[in-house]
C-alpha cells in the first residue's frame, strides 16, 4: 500500500516555478502563488519563480537556463497547456525531454476528470526529464495546480513516499 515512510529523513528538492501567460503579473498570479506556497509548505526550496509570455523562445530560453542550473532539480509550470493557438507550453517542454514521463499527463487527466469531468480532455499536461532536471507542465487554473501538486507531485517529490518516488531516482538520471 502506498505510504509516507516517516522513518526516512525528508530531502527537500530545489524547485523552480514558471507561469506561462500573456496577461498575468506577480500581483494576480493566483496559480503561481498557490504552487509556490505548496512547494514551500511541503519543505522544498523555491529555487526561482518567473512569469513568461506564451512565446516559444521565451519559454524555451527559461527552461534551458534552469536545465543548465545545478541549483534547479525540478521545474513546474502553470499555464499554456490548452488547445488554443497560443497554448504552446507542451511543445516547448516536449522538445527538450531526454525522456518523457507519459504517465504524468495520463494520471493528471484521470484525477482531473473527478473534478471537471470531460473538460479534462482539453488539458495537455505533460512531464519528462531534460538531462537531470524533472519538468512538469500543469494547466493554468488554480484547481489544476492543486490537483497536480496535491494528488501527484507532492508524493512523487517526497523521498519518503513508498514504494518509489522521483527524488530517490534523481542521482541516476544522468547515467549512461
Amino acid at each position: 500500500m502506498p505510504m509516507i515512510d516517516e522513518t526516512r529523513p525528508f530531502i527537500p528538492a530545489r524547485i523552480a516555478v514558471m507561469t506561462v501567460s500573456d496577461t498575468r503579473t506577480f500581483e494576480d498570479d493566483r496559480s503561481g502563488d498557490t504552487l509556490a506556497a505548496r512547494i514551500e509548505e511541503a519543505g522544498h526550496i523555491l529555487a526561482d519563480r518567473v512569469i513568461v509570455r506564451d512565446e516559444s523562445d521565451a519559454i524555451t530560453a527559461q527552461l534551458y537556463k534552469w536545465i543548465d542550473d545545478k541549483d534547479v532539480q525540478v521545474v513546474i509550470s502553470t499555464g499554456g497547456t490548452g488547445i488554443t493557438g497560443r497554448d504552446i507550453t507542451p511543445e516547448c517542454f516536449e522538445a527538450l525531454y531526454t525522456k518523457a514521463i507519459p504517465g504524468f499527463g495520463e494520471l493528471f487527466r484521470m484525477l482531473s476528470y473527478e473534478t471537471i469531468g470531460t473538460s479534462t480532455i482539453q488539458s495537455r499536461a505533460t512531464g519528462g526529464i531534460a538531462g537531470t532536471t524533472l519538468l512538469f507542465a500543469l494547466p493554468g487554473s488554480t484547481g489544476a495546480v492543486k490537483d497536480g501538486w496535491d494528488k501527484i507531485l507532492s508524493t512523487q517529490l517526497d523521498n519518503r513516499y513508498r514504494p518509489c518516488n522521483f527524488i530517490e531516482l534523481m542521482p541516476r538520471f544522468g547515467e549512461k
